[in-house]
């Protein structure tokens, strides 16, 4: 932990780990637990002295079909080997989904599922549109109605397996504490979807086995037992890494990691640096935006072209966007890999105003589109990069993510273009809480309002979705749930006004006692409808955007828990129980002061 963040640092932060707790001091590094040991983030960036668990849980092995479900070749039924059984599994359970109608996830599937066949196999199918997965589609659909069917005592006697089964591998002990384990299982063997368009959707990711994987523990720890008749790919202590095994995955060729829960000590710690990294930001973001302001005038075209981006950056939370090599990943973009085929320039006749159009595949191949004004010497600058170049040659030429992501190094140590986006996000969500919260407003409004400000940020990242498939049907069940308590509202309104006649008839106790139930009851009435009422309008709004990626992930937890305590919305109401954990350093230091 660098020192000129914990300077920065003036709470004390409580980090919870099961019944003991860690505090940390102003202006100190972290502090040992009672019950556990001195831990110092220092420059050998150790994270831990004590590390032993029980290694990944491997996939179960694969269940051949019954005798009656067949696979059929032009029309003959045919017997799989097992190998390519199981291959053909993969595809039959995806019968329903729209990859299994795209031409480049038929190709990927059927040239990799033709390597497990064996050669009589392989002479005899040639033609994936000869195949016939229907029997194997509908024996997983019956296996999947039929495990929903079970009774309860079945259901109960799985959950308590399942349960067995994360006790003894979901936990490890990091110096002397146990700590919950995010990703214990390796995953099962299948067909590679991607996001968008990728070219590799539908190859085959293998059955990863103990001699894939590398474990990483203590010296001095028990080493976790592989599986019978295997033995690890290799055990290394490395104690600057928190993750406790990997394994190269053979579609993509990245490597995947059994890594600590979010709730974990390390995580958290992990998690608050990242905000306060954020936070350093504010205290020179006016002299970064100075300077690429200046940036925009200088004679290297390199200079103008990373000042430029550094804007764009900066104003619209762009990614650097990484260099791809053709054929390995979807064509998506990022700020230092835009086109000319991306962006347009639109100039206002009176000449006052400069607006840039971007329309490109961003993460995920999910479409970013904006149409944003710009400066003026920005707009310039657009138009000296775009001269005498064609749709496909890059809108940075000068500039590559690696050279701007040292040039941020340099303005700020840590500075990520990620950074600028916790910035910015978290920036723009207290804001937007400030102007949208009254304090007067009920639960439900301010509720609301949050979400508001929540979506405010999710557009600014680009954060989308597609709208549910059951949008529609859970609108109608909300609708109704509103006609039906207008008609309650209206009904209690009658009997309201009745009282109130009976009430100035008589003018007794009891008439009065009447009068004043019904007046509760239709004021807890109204308020129902008005939270359904309000329940509705959340989720039209919301239905295109998601939320949960900037509230996890670059939102500081600790504006959104100030709010809460600062206008009386139970915490619960932002975070479920898993997102409290995650962020259970932010809950135990904060308080409704805080300012990002």
């Amino acid at each position: 932990m660098k020192a000129g963040v914990l300077r920065g640092f003036r709470r004390v932060v409580r980090l919870r780990l099961g019944n003991a707790s860690c505090r940390w001091a102003s202006g100190t590094q972290p502090k040992a637990c009672r019950a556990g040991r001195e831990e110092k983030q220092s420059k050998d960036r150790v994270k831990w002295r004590q590390l032993e668990h029980r290694g990944p849980c491997f996939a179960p092995a694969y269940e051949p079909l019954p005798e009656r479900v067949r696979f059929f070749y032009d029309g003959k039924p045919m017997k799989l080997s097992l190998a390519a059984e199981e291959v053909a599994t993969f595809y039959g359970k995806m019968l329903d989904r729209e990859y299994t109608t795209k031409e480049v996830f038929q190709n990927n599937f059927f040239n990799d599922w033709r390597k497990e066949m064996t050669v009589e196999e392989r002479c005899l199918i040639k033609h994936l549109d000869k195949c016939d997965f229907t029997e194997i589609h509908r024996h997983f659909v019956e296996k999947a109605a039929a495990w929903r069917a079970l009774p309860r005592e079945e259901k109960q006697k799985l959950k308590e397996e399942a349960e067995k089964l994360k006790q003894e591998f979901g936990y490890c002990t990091v110096d002397g504490h146990r700590e919950k384990i995010g990703n214990f299982k390796t995953e099962p063997p299948g067909l590679f979807c991607g996001r968008g368009d990728h070219p590799k959707m539908g190859m085959l990711k293998r059955r990863i086995r103990p001699e894939d994987v590398v474990i990483n523990c203590s010296r001095d720890s028990k080493i976790p037992e592989p599986p019978a008749g295997h033995q690890w790919k290799e055990v290394r202590s490395d104690n600057t890494v928190t993750w406790l095994a990997a394994w190269t995955e053979n579609v993509q060729n990245s490597i995947k990691y059994i890594t600590l829960n979010p709730s974990s000590k390390l995580k958290g710690e992990k998690d608050w640096q990242k905000y306060e990294t954020a936070r350093r930001l504010k205290g020179v973001v006016d002299e970064i935006r100075s300077q690429y302001w200046t940036d925009w005038k200088s004679r290297e075209m390199k200079t103008r072209q990373r000042g430029v981006a550094l804007y764009f950056i900066d104003k619209l939370a762009l990614r650097t966007g990484n260099e791809k090599e053709e054929g390995e990943t979807a064509d998506t973009v990022g700020c230092c890999s835009l086109r000319m085929e991306h962006v347009r320039l639109h100039m206002h006749a009176d000449g006052h105003k400069h607006v840039v159009e971007l329309d490109f595949p961003g993460k995920d191949s999910i479409r970013y589109y904006n149409r944003v004004p710009v400066e003026k010497p920005v707009f310039r600058n657009l138009q000296l990069f775009m001269e005498n170049k064609d749709p496909g040659e890059d809108l940075f030429d000068k500039l590559t993510t690696s050279s701007l992501n040292k040039h941020l190094q340099d303005l700020m140590d840590g500075l990520t273009a990620k950074v600028f986006r916790t910035y910015n996000a978290s920036t723009v969500l207290q804001e937007q809480l400030r102007v949208l919260t009254r304090a007067e407003d009920s639960i439900a409004a301010k509720i609301l309002a949050y979400n508001r400000a929540n979506r405010a940020v999710a557009i600014l990242c680009n954060h989308q979705r597609a709208v549910p498939k059951t949008f529609e049907k859970s609108m109608q069940h909300l609708q109704t749930k509103i006609q039906a308590k207008k008609t309650q509202v209206a009904e209690a309104q009658g009997e309201l006004r009745k009282a109130e006649v009976q009430y100035r008839i008589k003018g007794d106790g009891k008439s009065k006692s009447i009068l004043e139930r019904k007046q509760r009851l239709l004021q807890k009435l109204e308020e129902q409808m008005a939270h359904l009422s309000t329940q509705a309008t959340d989720k039209e709004e919301n239905k295109q955007v998601a939320l949960g990626t900037s509230k996890l992930n670059y939102l500081d937890p600790r504006i959104s828990i100030a709010w809460c305590k600062r206008f009386g919305v139970p915490v619960e109401k932002i975070y479920n129980k898993t997102q409290r954990a995650k962020f259970a350093w932010a809950l135990d230091m904060v308080g409704e002061d805080f300012e990002f």
